[in-house]
């Protein structure tokens, strides 16, 4: 299955909706079946249902959307037998005369199917060969990655492109000026192990670690100087103001071509960093799309923008830049905050020394979780488990070295995407990316294990996370959840050897019918020797 592509197309609002196609194909096999001309709600099938939203279309009561077309991520689509075309990202089934227009004339047609039964069946190609340019085609040695499922705008892999904005104001300065051969050395210098800032020395070293080297981060930073006080910077319009006044001052000088990596269209980072004078109101480190297609440079919309007040303290004291910059852009690759939204008091989501994660506390490495997300493991590291009534044995490898994998064990039929309910496990250590972490990270060496739930859910405008942090579908934290700690409580939580993982260990379970982890996962797995390389798994699956 190839990868949805990063953004949704806008709502189709107009009563005449205009359908374009490119590309002519045509093959005899591998094509999947995947429905009908004229099924809006795409339930695989034309029913009355159908007539009634095509009529409130019609008559402007409820314009058709993405959640009324098939997401088929710009594949070769057939219609009935005739020959194929590459569609975009979203193919509307709504145009059944296929005359490019949605009008009376394909309601009056849709009518007849659903009195006739004769429906026009939609396929779509499936090989992998004769496909167009994909950026998840394939990775070589490496998987996939899931995570550019959702809306997103960093490539987790090959090229990412980040174009810093290192800016200031008239009444609002840094007490250390960094030159711009500074900033881009602390961005995107090489690994260097003996730098006191080891492991966040660069956030490109720090990635390639973490991605073994399949994701390489590059860009350019340019200081400068807001035209208007700092209060007339304000929220978010504020810092769209910003970036877009100094993109305005760089037009002239950049091609901004050279910060689209993966060559989508869209910048694909841009980060604005600002004084800590500033103030956190408006400047408290934070990743949004930009969201806004009226401002285009070279062509180019903006995609990811981060704004925040991390500013470098001095060429050896930049922990806090870095290790923001870091948190903020696995956003911008698509990953959730694991941290918990408005709750009171603790607002970890994962606690102890197995607690640790880029995405909770910006501490450490990124979890089994978030790298099988990013498509950060080769394809021989991803190991599933499958029940047998034999004792099964499981080898870990440090997660911090090139050979880390990961054990899955999923709950019923695994998706091949890895959007489902899983136990993930990896053998965490405190080398390369955990060897420093902030003084308020505790990181244990042993084995981790993650409940997660990986679902997605498109909400006709994009695709997300179902049960990230913030999401109306977590029960206020008290269901499902993306990723959840097994054996979570603060304190040395870290499995070690000949400790067991049970129906008795706190959190190992799977979600009822009413979100509640309860059910019996039916195994029993004891850690074994571990040596700093590697760490084994005695699984014995429990049978009825």
């Amino acid at each position: 299955m190839r990868d949805f592509l990063k953004k949704a197309l806008s709502l189709l609002c107009s009563a005449a909706l205009t359908v374009t196609a490119s590309g002519a194909f045509s093959a005899s096999a591998d094509w999947e079946h995947i429905g009908y001309m004229g099924d809006l709600n795409r339930d695989k099938d034309v029913t009355l249902a159908d007539l009634v939203i095509m009529s409130r279309h019609l008559h402007g009561v409820e314009p058709l959307s993405n959640a009324n077309s098939y997401h088929v991520k710009k594949s070769f689509i057939g219609i009935h037998g005739a020959d194929g075309f590459q569609a975009g990202e979203y193919f509307v089934t709504a145009d059944i005369n296929q005359d490019g227009q949605v009008d009376v004339f394909d309601m009056i047609q849709l009518r007849k199917n659903i009195i006739s039964h004769d429906n026009l069946w939609i396929w779509q190609w499936e090989s992998e060969q004769n496909l167009p340019g994909d950026p998840l085609e394939d990775y070589g040695e490496f998987i996939g990655a899931p995570v550019d499922d959702v809306e997103k705008y960093l490539p987790s892999h090959g090229d990412a492109k980040l174009l810093i904005i290192y800016a200031d104001f008239e009444d609002c300065k840094y007490e250390y000026n960094p030159s711009r051969e500074d900033i881009e050395r602390i961005a995107f210098g090489p690994e260097d192990e003996s730098s006191n800032m080891y492991p966040f020395e660069s956030a490109t070293a720090f990635y390639a670690r973490s991605s073994k080297g399949s994701m390489h981060l590059s860009g350019n930073a340019f200081p400068y100087t807001a035209k208007e006080s700092v209060k007339n910077y304000h929220q978010v319009p504020g810092q769209k103001k910003l970036v877009t006044e100094a993109l305005d001052e760089l037009d002239a000088k950049v091609d901004f071509h050279d910060y689209d990596g993966d060559n989508d269209g869209f910048i694909d980072t841009v980060l604005l960093i600002v004084p800590k004078e500033a103030g956190d109101e408006t400047w408290w480190p934070a990743a949004v799309p930009f969201s806004n297609d009226a401002y285009k440079y070279d062509g180019l919309q903006i995609g990811h923008m981060i704004t925040g007040n991390c500013q470098i303290n001095s060429a050896t004291d930049y922990r806090d830049f870095t290790n923001t910059i870091l948190h903020e852009m696995g956003h911008c690759m698509g990953l959730p905050d694991y941290y918990l939204y408005d709750v009171e008091g603790d607002h970890d989501g994962l606690h102890g020394t197995a607690g640790s994660e880029m995405m909770d506390d910006s501490g450490g490495d990124f979890s089994c979780v978030s790298k099988l997300q990013l498509g950060w493991y080769k394809k021989d590291q991803v190991m599933i488990f499958e029940p047998t009534e034999e004792l099964n044995n499981y080898t870990l490898y440090n997660a911090q070295s090139e050979r880390g994998n990961t054990l899955i064990i999923p709950c019923g039929e695994l998706d091949d995407r890895y959007h489902c309910e899983c136990i993930m496990l990896e053998y965490t250590t405190k080398d390369a990316n955990n060897s420093s972490p902030p003084w308020y990270v505790q990181i244990g060496e042993g084995v981790r294990a993650y409940h997660a739930d990986m679902t997605l859910h498109d909400n006709g405008w994009w695709v997300s996370y179902k049960y990230a942090s913030g999401s109306e579908f977590t029960n206020n934290y008290n269901g499902r959840r993306f990723i959840r700690l097994i054996n979570d409580y603060k304190g040395d939580n870290i499995f070690k050897p000949f400790d067991f993982l049970s129906y008795f260990t706190e959190g190992f379970a799977w979600y009822d019918e009413n979100d509640e982890a309860t059910k019996d996962v039916k195994m029993e797995i004891m850690v074994g020797n571990m040596d700093g390389e590697s760490c084994t798994l005695t699984i014995q699956s429990k049978w009825e």
